[in-house]
């Protein structure tokens, strides 16, 4: 297969032309809000409050707070599965929601906590399944469908798991094969939903930093859902951290890690430092006085 890099894309533009094309905003969310309701005549049993921020290509965003606080809402609704109840999700400046379900495909890979095994499979074979949206119906796999599927398994670190089934893999391996499938489809936007939560420390830590390569290298656009704070303040360009369907801040992670916040969100004593690379590092505090 034919490809063209990234970086020779560059290249071939004026250093004007480059650098419009890095500044220009990709995801736009605009005043975004929900309500989770029975039926329309009770009242809500989840509201996700108006909620704003915009992203490039090459950053990564981290939703950040605790359980049951809005952060997959609100990924839903930037993924276009949701319709606003009120604002708009643009990626590119086409509102996500009304995008068809191939284009939605073709333009957005979604990582879910939970990616079920329909039937055995190996593993390139379940990154194949990335390549459908660009296919056309009633036909078999073509040979660059094939080619894309082997790279994005290299581009994961994942060429050796190729041949082997699904159902062998550690929960470290299979997280970076479905990561495969998501890159397979090509996406501008990557979108995932707690890819953490079932990895040990050093699987966690290999898998942001493998997505802070992917971003950088690939100009993807990545939203990352999470509520682990160091991962976000080591690994995300921003912040959007929420509570209880309140987006209470966003900007970069030394801006949003205020230690007075961060309590109040996560409702636990703690303290912020700077890490070795300049980035913040959160710590439970156990016993407050020693603070």
């Amino acid at each position: 297969m034919s490809t063209v890099a990234p970086s020779a894309v560059g290249a071939m533009r004026s250093p004007g032309e480059a650098t419009r094309a890095n500044n220009e905003v990709r995801l736009s969310v605009e005043q975004v809000s929900y309500a989770y309701s029975p039926n329309p005549t009770q009242a809500p049993l989840f509201t996700l409050e108006a909620s704003s921020f915009q992203a490039r290509a090459g950053e990564i965003v981290a939703i950040l707070g605790p359980n049951a606080s809005g952060k997959s809402t609100l990924l839903k609704l930037i993924a276009g599965t949701l319709e606003p109840l009120s604002g708009k999700v643009l990626l590119n400046g086409f509102p996500t929601h009304s995008l068809t379900a191939r284009t939605r495909a073709q333009r957005i890979a979604m990582v879910q906590q939970e990616s079920q095994l329909l039937f055995p499979a190996r593993a390139w074979e379940f990154v194949l399944q990335g390549r459908h949206p660009h296919g056309r119906a009633l036909r078999f796999e073509s040979a660059t469908d094939i080619a894309v599927a082997r790279n994005a398994l290299a581009q994961v670190g994942a060429a050796q798991l190729s041949d082997r089934w699904m159902a062998e893999l550690s929960g470290g391996e299979k997280q970076r094969v479905i990561l495969a499938r998501a890159l397979a489809q090509q996406p501008l936007l990557l979108l995932l939903d707690e890819p953490t939560l079932h990895l040990d420390i050093a699987a966690q830590v290999d898998l942001l930093h493998g997505l802070r390569h992917l971003a950088v290298e690939n100009r993807y656009t990545v939203v990352v859902v999470t509520h682990e704070l160091n991962l976000a303040g080591e690994y995300a360009d921003q912040v959007v951290l929420i509570q209880r369907g309140r987006c209470l801040r966003v900007g970069p992670p030394g801006v949003v890690y205020q230690r007075e916040l961060l309590e109040q969100v996560f409702q636990t004593p703690l303290s912020v430092e700077l890490g070795p690379s300049g980035r913040p590092r959160v710590n439970v505090v156990a016993d407050r006085e020693s603070r």
